[in-house]
């Protein structure tokens, strides 16, 4: 089944929103798809395309500075975040 670019807008909407709402928190591909009722697989994608944007930063390495070998964490860039912030307010 194929998404339109309106509904893979609206998911991407939902993603940054979920994103900005914990920041600064860094949740896992799982996490966030979890929040958003959708496969990982595809919010993994979404996801990436936002990094190529430079909207969100992916987290490869754990507090110890260990690399994950399967996960990854997200989280908006700052210029985003603090456009976010702007709106808000």
């Amino acid at each position: 089944m194929r998404l339109s670019q309106e509904k893979k807008n609206k998911i991407t909407e939902q993603i940054l929103l979920y994103l900005y709402n914990i920041f600064p928190s860094q949740p896992f591909t799982a996490e966030i798809a979890r929040e958003i009722a959708r496969d990982e697989e595809f919010v993994k994608r979404i996801l990436f395309d936002l990094k190529e944007k430079n909207l969100v930063i992916v987290i490869k390495r754990n507090k110890k500075g260990e690399i994950f070998s399967r996960r990854l964490r997200w989280r908006l860039s700052n210029k985003i975040y603090e456009i976010y912030h702007s709106k808000q307010n």
